[in-house]
């Protein structure tokens, strides 16, 4: 079996990373971390660079945890992706980072963690970043 974490290089990708690594190491799985870009799109942000890709699988060999990475893109919802890929996987957990909304953020948008949460048929750890210091 597997951890499947969500990966986005930014503080809540990093959660969900770290959360999902020690996971992994505590259960004696492997990681798969997935980093889907939108389809079509020129340059993504999304996209985990070369160097942050290296930095990730040290961190997993330091850890003896086996990474692999998926950069596949993704068209349509995300949830959809991270589900089936949960699903062609089997992964025994799912991984994701959250962020902080606002009220009315959360009335307006859907939100990709609510559909990954209540949609899984498999268990969802979600993390938050810790607080910036300052």
């Amino acid at each position: 079996m597997t951890v499947l974490v969500g990966f986005l290089p930014t503080p809540e990708g990093e959660a969900a990373f770290a959360a999902g690594l020690a996971e992994a190491r505590r259960r004696g799985e492997d990681l798969l971390v997935l980093n889907s870009p939108r389809g079509g799109a020129p340059v993504s942000a999304d996209v985990a660079p070369p160097e942050l890709v290296v930095t990730l699988t040290a961190r997993a060999q330091a850890e003896g945890v086996a990474l692999q990475l998926r950069q596949t893109p993704h068209t349509g919802d995300l949830a959809d992706s991270v589900l089936r890929i949960a699903e062609e996987a089997d992964a025994s957990l799912i991984v994701i980072g959250l962020r902080r909304r606002s009220p009315v953020g959360k009335l307006l948008m859907g939100s990709t963690a609510q559909r990954i949460l209540l949609d899984a048929d498999r268990p969802v750890l979600a993390v938050k970043p810790h607080p910036a210091a300052g």
